[in-house]
């Protein structure tokens, strides 16, 4: 297990307004990303050192974005004004995760700008919309070099982050300690004060830290 990024979502404003304002104060431009179609969202990508990416995304008027809970969460993250959403644990195998956790994986799929097609298994989703502490789990089926976090400037990776939550919840749904796909960042858990998950991520930049 390997944190493999997080996931901003979209104010009312839309994705446009959004990945213009994490731009301008990470110093990066975010790549676009495409639609979900599975899902009904769309998103854009900013990688990050150490194999990671940041995804900003929005919902789309599509009805696969009412049925989906990708979908669904997005949805109701904007409507409480946009912002982190969760983060996302890239594992090998997820077949071992779906029965411990008794639910299937979904796939997922996006084509990039210039045409190649991402795909991965996607499972947990509904674990964080119950309860936004906990991440969801990728299975990425797709070349590695393809992978979202390629051509990584170097200059900006991710520092920290403040989770609003409990580590011994979170362990129990990882099926091992939050510390293994967290062990090579800085994170702080402080008790929730309203809804738990994200409360902020440090970005290490070319002009230093930044809190988001």
């Amino acid at each position: 297990m390997r944190l493999d990024h997080i996931v901003f979502a979209a104010g009312p404003d839309g994705l446009a307004a959004t990945t213009e304002r994490l731009a301008t104060l990470l110093g990066e431009e975010f790549r676009d990303g495409g639609v979900h179609p599975r899902f009904g969202t769309r998103n854009a990508i900013m990688p990050l050192r150490d194999g990671m990416y940041l995804e900003a995304v929005e919902v789309l008027d599509h009805p696969a974005s009412d049925k989906a809970p990708f979908g669904q969460a997005v949805r109701a993250r904007t409507e409480l004004g946009g912002g982190w959403m969760g983060w996302v644990v890239a594992v090998d195998d997820i077949v071992p995760l779906e029965k411990r956790l008794g639910r299937e994986s979904v796939n997922g799929n996006r084509h990039r700008p210039d045409g190649v097609e991402l795909l991965w298994k996607q499972l947990g989703v509904k674990g964080l919309q119950s309860d936004p502490q906990l991440p969801f789990f990728v299975e990425w089926q797709t070349d590695p070099a393809n992978h979202p976090s390629t051509g990584a400037s170097g200059d900006l990776s991710l520092a920290a982050l403040e989770i609003a939550g409990d580590p011994a919840r979170v362990s129990d749904w990882l099926g091992e300690s939050v510390e293994q796909p967290l062990e090579d960042l800085k994170v702080e858990w402080v008790a929730p004060n309203g809804i738990p998950g994200i409360v902020a991520a440090q970005f290490l930049t070319r002009d230093g830290i930044v809190r988001i």
